[in-house]
């Protein structure tokens, strides 16, 4: 009986000592190191990045700091993020160009198998840098045009379309609720969401244009006419790989006093699964029971369920 009870005590040491990183999430000194990046953006990123660390810390998922750069106008040449030492990078920056060295700095972590999280108007930004448009896979404004890429969107029948017209790249119509719909539901990130869900008041991005190399549509918003839109499903969430790297893309999180689109419990749950996968390349995390339907939003006022 002593032989056996050590060969189980064993057995259960071996276990617990060999049990994955991405399973242990819960203890602070295990969580995930995430950089947000502001200090520039045509939004209010100071309520966005708020809201955005209050969303990752509030999953005890991830431990976060905040690197600001300089205000629009002002010297880039010394913000000099230490990329290296956090497993995400979340940008909610729109701004002025980054020096060469942390343009550089920045490319060689994502290359490395760097995780980063492009929210909402980050995807309006570097419309020149080539590297920085590869890795977003779609993006807008700042006189983007079909030079950049195509559109891409999804058509009634469920096909990618790479449209190469000529026309300028990124707009939106005045903000709204809206069905996000999945098309990738077996992947890590979505499995398990409903289908359809009911999007809280934000802006519906239309007509981005990018290389969209090795990117996945993982879930689309219908551009309703009605709302100057497009007529079409526009991509809401993607995925890019880049190096060894991995990028979550969404276009939603418009921030806003009232803030309802980044406490749309939709938008929380897709972020945090989002930010999870590009950090590990896996998602641990469990799907919440009040989450939105086809047919009505759901807000968490705290930013946590």
């Amino acid at each position: 009986m002593k032989i056996i009870y050590l060969s189980m005590l064993f057995t259960i040491i071996c276990t617990v000592c060999n049990t994955p990183k991405t399973e242990a999430k819960t203890a602070d000194y295990e969580k995930y190191n995430a950089l947000i990046v502001n200090g520039q953006n045509n939004h209010n990123w100071k309520i966005g990045s708020e809201t955005m660390k209050q969303i990752l810390e509030g999953s005890n998922l991830f431990a976060v700091n905040i690197a600001s750069s300089p205000e629009k106008g002002e010297d880039m040449s010394n913000f000099k993020p230490n990329f290296s030492d956090y497993d995400l990078v979340v940008l909610d920056y729109n701004g002025d160009e980054w020096c060469n060295e942390t343009k550089t700095s920045f490319l060689n972590y994502v290359r490395n198998g760097g995780g980063v999280f492009i929210l909402h108007a980050a995807d309006n930004s570097f419309p020149k840098w080539k590297e920085y448009n590869e890795l977003i896979g779609l993006g807008g404004w700042g006189k983007r045009n079909e030079t950049a890429g195509p559109y891409v969107y999804i058509d009634d029948s469920g096909k990618t379309i790479r449209d190469n017209s000529p026309g300028k790249g990124g707009a939106h119509g005045p903000q709204h609720e809206y069905i996000v719909k999945t098309r990738k539901p077996n992947h890590p990130i979505m499995k398990g969401l409903p289908e359809e869900w009911l999007h809280a008041k934000d802006e519906l991005y239309h007509g981005l244009r990018g290389p969209a190399e090795n990117m996945t549509i993982l879930a689309t918003a219908y551009s309703e006419k009605e709302y100057k839109g497009t007529g079409r499903n526009e991509p809401a969430l993607m995925t890019i790989k880049y190096g060894k790297g991995r990028i979550f893309h969404t276009i939603m999180g418009h921030a806003s006093e009232r803030n309802q689109a980044m406490k749309c419990a939709g938008f929380i749950v897709t972020s945090l699964r989002g930010a999870e996968w590009a950090a590990s390349g896996k998602v641990k995390q469990r799907v919440p029971k009040n989450i939105p339907t086809k047919t009505a939003t759901h807000l968490w006022e705290d930013c946590t369920e």
